[in-house]
């Protein structure tokens, strides 16, 4: 009781000041109203007061005269005085401390003056009045008490029951049962009941209860009877109780609670005559058992569903199914009474929704309404509130309904008139039915008819301040969709009505409400309700038992079936459906056929499930190799190209989120929309296109739909429409492009993390395959409009977008098309001249006008130094056309035109077509043919004009004062190689713009360097390629050998359509149109030896990729291989180098890489059918014999230049046409003269350090002249840093320098014991090459003995370093000077090793020991490598000037003597075998990789004297550091000459001494 604390001060000063404010407190408190509060607060003051005499703190007289004061305040003061006397007497009865219990005694005692004793007496303990002597004893006033008790309450003082007073019984109920039509009214009915009561002494309770009974009997007269107990009545408790007995007696087993007793309790509940809570009690059952019940309910519907999904064998399942039916049935039979839901029904038919609320709160969800009564009783009672509005807004035109009344009581719900009074009842007695609307189908559809009402005005009306009241309204729709539509449409028996009905609202909403609402459907309101529980099993059982029986015999069974499940759980059949498909995929074609009888709530519904599946967390989207794209993502992409195909599904959601996949930087899903694009729109995107299908997608829309795809396609009118609205309506055309272009790079660099390289390149391709697809949907479908609206320029697609420039004028390319034709159409109305000549210059003027803009935006693309090489126009030109401008596929089009013809021919001569059909087939074919030839009319035309504008442009296309390798090289980085490899049309159109550019005589365009650099550094760009840029780079390749073999093939085709042609001057700083005299340009028979040179230069790329063992690298040249196969190899001995590798890889590759095992079959097949086309080389290019004379420059007509006779092929292979090899453009190494006549004889002007081609009056005087000096060049460049021998070499020279000195003398003692050993593994050596070249010629595979080499040359090298590191410690040079010597040559062998520079000598070397054809296999086999190391070693001792002693030389030459004097016994036995083996016929075919003796049948000694001549050059080159390679500097011209003449000097020096020496042997 104590909430108030009185302060200290007061009890302190009580005299003084506290008296005075505590007698104002109580004051306040008394004039206070709180309704009841007031009291409170008075009782908490006194108590505290009085607490405060208890404890002792005040003085009893002070304290009582105050309290006598206070008793003024109030008439009840006394009352609560006593009242706290009464809280004060307990909470002191239990205190042990008895000071306090008599303070407590004496005030009580001293107050009594003025509180009365009887208030006392009822309110204090017995023991405490005996204290006060108010009572003489407690135990008699106790026992008085219980006297007084049972006298009131218990002791029976009526005794006229009904048998005994049955008269005035009777007469009441004649009363109340009279006819009550006429002016009989409650009131003089009650008069007559009081009258009879107190005639009859009735008891007034008995004479309620039966007034209660005939109201019942009479439930029709409710307003007499309600007024009649209304004035009847005392107290509504009574009347309660009266109640509950009544339905207490109806509480026995098997007794049933009347309908007229629930009626006549909710007219009293609803009239306010009694309370619910007090009636609520005595019905039965419990809440606690209803609960129960519910609980045992959903349990059992989970338990059934268990055993349909679990697999039971069928005698077991039909006993199960038995049991189950019996269950059920009695469960029907006998319905327990419910009480609460009796009333609760009543309440709903007389319309008490405020009461019947209260009762089903009390209630788990939906148990009430899941009993159908009470069901159809809340629907009729929503039926008649929302009937006003329904009349009015939701009735279709032309519908009358059926019309209802409305309740006659006033206190029912008010019906609604607007949107916004639904939200008073209606909303909420929708949610309570829940699913069980079901029951009543009628005012389901109401319901929706409503919903697509209030949609149509909330879309109309766009006011703000009706806006939130909206906002609220739809979020009220949108949760009885949730709650109620969709759940009771899963109780609903297949009916597809509703389906459709309530499709007419969500198609309203936007696609993220319905996708949210189908989650919720599929995910959540199964578990809510047993109902759904069970229904949900039930669904997937009979989904299972379709799908297992669904093939493509029986769709149209299968398919109503499925049709008939889907119109109520669409989500649960689908989820089943979409499971077996991810599973097994030959279910797709029919399925998507089966799905014919689906409603378009359905279809949306198959979209959701479609991206959920899709969208799954659990599944991984790679198989478990992780190089591959899960199976399952595969089946569904496939699935979503033929169903949004075939069907009318919208695509937004879809759309939507692939996007919001790429947004978050995952590429795997673009698989879905290539296949939507492919399916939809007919548009297909494969690298595997016959040369047919290219041609003919060369040309316009047509010829592209007849013939350009592998399936022909049909019917794409309609699908393709339809996407492209969803990508417009939703704005996701521009996102996607943009995304996808990003996310070619972010595959690679972002989102590529630990995953498989091949599925890295993979996901790569399909994300540009898919963005070349989709691009060339919106270009070929939007219109010109809607493209230009939405695609940026090209400068803020770069720029701003960081879209990669391809991609960036792939978008944009449309639009310029589209731009100038629509200016060249303004153009032509402007002027009206039909001449063609004004169209031409129309059109040119149209170009002008879009492209400048243009220009001047790709200025911003590129660093400025780009634009010195480059004309921007040039590079717009490049990029912003195509195939379709360049050329007109004649061929394909007559193609086309003639299938129709045929057609039609066979269409006439089929008797069984009927007559219509035939005159209809026959009128599409004749107009398809008439299109095509339009199209091809049209294309011609279009293409003359661009030709035309491309003359008037050609001229300024690139600047004069770049050098032709620089212009070169911008072209081929900035324009084609990028777009070579962006698409197979691409790929094409790149070959043919070169071609083009060469045939418009473009100044400054040097075709024969650009044709060099493409065929001569394929390595690194095939090694970079992905597997589809692999196959379209492979095409470009393709394309680019069709041209130069059409040159190749014929002199006249070759001088009309090359000489004269500024594209084909060897001069490279040459400017203006022919560039100089006729000796400038390449003549006929050496542009033969250049495209030799190129053949063997792929040739040489593709067995160097062949044998890195590298999967990619072997994977992308195969492919590329199998692309370039019609124009490559087509000579014979490259051929079989390429075969033998391939038949390598095959053996390989059998049981570890499948993948690349086919390809290598496939292509070794296609190669061996190629045969038959390939010649021997002299018949490819011509082939000088070499000349008999012992002159030293005739002899070295060898290895190295055989087939290369000018000086001009020389250099073009040395220098400028290997700088495709280099990624410097500044940094080159110049070209070495090779002696004063030849730099004084050719017309050489060096650029960047590049040699030019050169061409002389006499090819042969050429060949006599160059083949020392070429020989001389590459021997000085094919340094052997880059050996195993030589890498094993530095390992163990690293290694020496380490050691400490003991060590040192140990090797040193070991080195000088091996020059035997060293004479022998160089014999068996030089006899295994030698088997090797014979083999070569013949075309065998040489490659086992090669990597037997491979594991013996390191240890022959091995020793022979050591012999030759030994003779050189006997010489009398000092440790230190030889160690800084042995570094400065290692040093030198590592440069040329790693050089920076790329020169195409290191690469050369490189891959030197892998290759079967290398140029110079004879002179770089191991036993020459090995003596000419000895010999470099031998000349640094011998320019160092302490030096070398005589005696140490003859040594040296007294070894190598012998040593070739073995070696040459061994040739020449060889040699003479290999001669009988060829019978004389390849004396010609291996120029770059054969030995000498292949050549001609030379003599041993004159072999001899070449070997002995090569390396003595060998020895004399190795002093000089090899500056080229490793530096990168340039030499000066005097230091050239002088290093050339001391060569000179050495060589003849060395080849006299050997002749010498080998004529003294050969006598002995």
């Amino acid at each position: 009781m104590a909430t108030l604390i009185l302060p200290g001060e007061w009890i302190k000063n009580w005299e003084k000041s506290g008296k005075h404010e505590f007698v104002q407190l109580c004051k306040e408190l008394t004039k206070k109203t709180g309704h009841g509060s007031e009291i409170r607060d008075i009782q908490a003051a006194l108590y505290e007061l009085c607490w405060q005499v208890i404890q002792g703190n005040l003085k009893l007289d002070l304290v009582v005269s105050v309290l006598g004061d206070v008793m003024e305040l109030r008439d009840d003061m006394p009352s609560i005085l006593a009242d706290v006397f009464s809280t004060l007497d307990l909470e002191t009865a239990a205190l042990e401390e008895k000071v306090k219990r008599d303070h407590y005694t004496q005030l009580v005692g001293a107050c009594l003056f003025f509180v009365p004793d009887a208030i006392l007496k009822e309110r204090l303990d017995p023991e405490t009045l005996e204290s006060l002597g108010l009572i003489k004893q407690a135990h008699q006033f106790n026992q008085k008490i219980v006297k007084i008790k049972t006298k009131l309450f218990y002791k029976q003082q009526k005794f006229n029951l009904l048998r005994e007073e049955n008269e005035g019984y009777a007469k009441l109920i004649t009363e109340l049962g009279q006819d009550l039509s006429g002016n009989i009214t409650s009131h003089l009915v009650l008069e007559s009941i009081k009258s009879l009561i107190g005639c009859f002494n009735l008891d007034p309770n008995r004479v309620l209860d039966i007034i209660l009974e005939v109201y019942e009997s009479r439930s029709d007269q409710d307003e007499f009877f309600l007024a009649l107990i209304k004035s009847y009545m005392c107290e509504p408790l009574t009347l309660c109780h009266i109640l509950g007995f009544k339905f207490k007696f109806y509480q026995e087993p098997n007794e049933e609670t009347p309908k007229s007793l629930y009626h006549i309790a909710a007219a009293l509940l609803h009239h306010n005559l009694i309370e619910l809570e007090d009636l609520y009690v005595h019905l039965l059952p419990v809440d606690a058992t209803i609960v129960e019940e519910h609980k045992r309910d959903i349990s059992e519907a989970k338990q059934i569903a268990r055993k349909l999904v679990m697999v039971v064998l069928p005698s077991e399942k039909s006993e199960d199914k038995d049991k189950e039916k019996e269950k059920e049935e009695e469960k029907n039979d006998k319905p327990p009474d419910n009480q609460k839901l009796g009333l609760l029904e009543a309440l709903l038919r007389i319309g008490d929704w405020h009461h019947a609320q209260s009762i089903m709160d009390q209630m788990p969800s939906f148990y009430a309404t899941s009993h159908k009564a009470i069901a159809l009783a809340l629907c009729q009672l929503v039926h008649l509130t929302v009937e006003p509005l329904y009349r009015r807004a939701g009735l279709p035109k032309g519908a009358r309904g059926c019309v209802l009344h409305p309740l006659r009581s006033k206190r029912a719900p008010r019906p609604a008139e607007s949107f916004d009074d639904l939200r008073r009842d209606t909303f909420s007695m929708i949610c309570y039915l829940g699913p069980h609307l079901s029951h009543d189908a009628i005012l389901f559809a109401k319901i929706v008819r409503l919903g697509k009402a209030f949609m149509k005005e909330y879309q109309s009306d766009g006011r703000s301040d009706v806006k939130e009241k909206m906002e609220t309204l739809l979020s009220c729709f949108l949760s009885i969709a949730d709650q109620v539509l969709l759940p009771s449409l899963s109780l609903m028996e297949c009916n597809a009505c509703m389906s459709e009905e309530l499709w007419g609202l969500f198609k309203l909403f936007p696609y993220r409400h319905r996708y949210r609402l189908y989650g919720q459907w599929k995910n959540e309101t199964y578990t809510s309700h047993p109902l759904l529980v069970k229904v949900k099993a039930q669904t997937v059982e009979r989904a299972k038992y379709i799908m297992k029986r669904l093939t493509k015999e029986n769709v149209k069974q299968s398919g109503r079936q499925i049709g008939k499940l889907s119109h109520s759980n669409p989500t649960i059949l689908f989820d089943y459906m979409l499971s077996q498909i991810q599973w097994y995929d030959n279910l797709i074609v029919p399925v998507v056929d089966s799905l014919k009888y689906l409603t378009s709530l359905n279809y949306d519904v198959l979209a959701y499930c479609i991206i959920e599946a899709l969208a799954n967390p659990e599944k991984e989207k790679m198989k478990h190799d992780d190089t591959t794209i899960s199976s399952w993502l595969q089946s569904l992409a496939s699935l979503c190209g033929a169903v949004f195909r075939k069907y009318p599904i919208e695509l937004a959601g879809l759309l939507q989120y692939v996007t919001n996949q790429l947004k978050a930087g995952k590429s795997f899903d673009l698989l879905i929309l290539k296949e939507v694009v492919q399916k939809m729109a007919g548009i297909e995107i494969t690298d595997e296109m016959t040369s047919e299908q290219l041609e003919a997608m060369t040309g316009g829309e047509q010829l592209k739909a007849e013939g350009g795809y592998f399936g022909q396609i049909r019917n794409t009118k309609k699908s393709s429409q339809r996407l492209k609205d969803a990508l417009l309506d939703h704005e996701l055309a521009l996102p996607l492009c943009l995304l996808m272009a990003q996310q070619r790079n972010g595959v690679v660099f972002l989102e590529s993390g630990e995953k498989h390289l091949k599925l890295v390149g993979h996901l790569y391709d399909q994300c540009h395959d898919t963005l070349v697809q989709f691009g060339g949907f919106l270009a070929s479908n939007l219109s010109t409009e809607d493209y230009i609206k939405r695609v940026p320029s090209i400068d803020i697609l770069c720029n701003q977008f960081h879209t990669p420039h391809d991609a960036a004028f792939f978008l944009s390319r449309p639009m310029y098309a589209h731009q100038i034709s629509s200016k060249y159409d303004e153009l032509k109305k402007a002027e009206k001249g039909n001449r063609q000549q004004q169209k031409v210059h129309k059109y040119v003027a149209a170009c002008e006008q879009v492209m400048t803009p243009v220009h001047e935006a790709v200025v911003s693309l590129h660093p400025a130094r780009v634009w010195d090489d480059l004309r921007p126009q040039f590079y717009a030109t490049f990029w912003s056309l195509t195939m379709y401008d360049l050329a007109v596929p004649h061929s394909a089009y007559d193609r086309e035109v003639n299938k129709l013809k045929v057609q039609i021919k066979a269409i006439e001569e089929n008797p069984e077509i009927p007559m219509n059909k035939k005159k209809k087939e026959k009128e599409r074919c004749t107009a398809l043919q008439e299109k095509l030839q339009e199209e091809e009319k049209k294309q011609l035309e279009h293409v003359q004009r661009v030709l035309h504008r491309l003359k008037l442009e050609k001229d300024n296309w690139l600047l004069a004062k770049s050098t032709k390798n620089e212009t070169i090289t911008k072209f081929l980085q900035l324009c084609l190689f990028p777009r070579c490899i962006f698409s197979s049309i691409d790929a094409v159109y790149c070959a043919r713009f070169v071609e083009l550019v060469h045939q418009q005589k473009t100044p400054n365009f040097c075709t024969l360097l650009c044709y060099d650099r493409v065929f001569s550094a394929i390595i690194y760009t095939v090694a970079s390629c992905t597997e589809n840029e692999s196959h379209r780079y492979g095409r470009f390749l393709c394309c680019m050998l069709e041209t130069v073999t059409r040159w190749h093939s014929d002199r006249a085709i070759y001088e009309k359509e090359c000489v004269n042609y500024p594209g084909f001057l060897t001069i490279f700083r040459a400017t203006g149109f022919d560039g100089g005299n006729k000796a400038d340009q390449l003549d006929y028979e050496n542009f033969r030896h250049v495209v030799h040179k190129w053949h063997y230069m792929l040739t040489k790329a593709s067995v160097h990729c062949l044998e890195t063992g590298d999967y990619t690298h072997i994977r992308n040249i195969l492919i590329v291989l199998t692309k370039i196969l019609p124009c490559y190899p087509k000579v014979l001995n490259l051929g079989q180098a390429l075969e033998c590798r391939v038949h390598k890889i095959c053996l390989e590759e059998k049981d570890k890489r499948p993948d690349l095992y086919a390809l290598a079959m496939g292509y070794s097949g296609r190669l061996k059918s190629q045969k038959v086309h390939m010649v021997p080389e002299n018949e490819f290019h011509h082939k000088e014999q070499p000349a008999r004379s012992a002159t030293p420059a005739n002899q070295q007509n060898g290895p190295g230049s055989t087939g290369k006779p000018t000086i001009s092929t020389s250099k073009t292979e040395e220098g400028t046409l290997e700088d495709g090899d280099r990624g410097k453009d500044k940094s080159q190494g110049t070209t070495k003269p090779v002696n004063k006549a030849n730099s004084a004889a050719a017309k050489v002007t060096t650029s960047n350090g590049n040699g030019a081609l050169n061409s002389t009056k006499a090819v042969k005087e050429r060949d006599d002249k160059e083949k020392s000096g070429k020989e001389k060049k590459e021997k000085k460049e094919k340094t052997p840093g880059s050996t195993p021998e030589t890498k094993a070499e530095n390992r163990r020279e690293k290694q020496r320098d380490e050691r400490a000195g003991k060590e040192e003398r140990v090797v040193r003692e070991g080195k000088e014991k091996t020059p035997k050993a060293d004479r022998e593994k160089a014999k068996a050596e030089e006899k295994s090459s030698k088997d090797d070249k014979a083999k070569a010629g013949n075309g065998e595979p040489v490659e086992p003995s090669r990597e037997r080499d491979a594991i013996k040359e390191p240890k022959s090298k091995e020793k022979g370093d050591r012999s030759a590191v030994a003779g050189s410690l006997k010489s009398p040079v000092s440790r230190l000077e030889l160690a800084e010597s042995e570094r400065d040559h290692k040093r030198r062998k590592l440069d040329s090793h790693s050089s920076p520079s790329h020169s195409s000598s290191v690469k050369d070397n490189s891959n030197e020991p892998k290759e079967s054809t290398s140029k110079h296999h004879a002179n770089y086999n191991s036993v020459t490598r090995s003596k000419s190391r000895e010999r470099e070693t031998e000349k640094k001792e011998s320019d160092n000037p302490q030096g070398r002693s005589k005696e140490k030389k003859e040594e040296k030459d007294r070894k190598e003597r012998k040593r070739d004097h073995c070696l040459n016994e061994l040739e020449t036995s060889q040699e003479s075998k290999r001669r009988k083996d060829e019978n004389g016929m390849n004396s010609s075919k291996n120029s770059k990789s054969d030995s000498p003796s292949c050549d001609s049948p030379l003599s041993a000694e004159k072999e001899k004297i070449k070997r002995s001549k090569s390396s003595s050059k060998e020895k004399a080159e190795s002093v000089k550091p090899e500056r080229t390679s490793s530096g990168g500097k340039k030499e000066s011209r005097h230091d050239k000459e002088k290093s050339e003449k001391k060569e000179k000097r050495d060589s003849s020096g060395g080849k006299e001494e050997k002749k010498h020496h080998k004529s003294s042997d050969k006598h002995r």
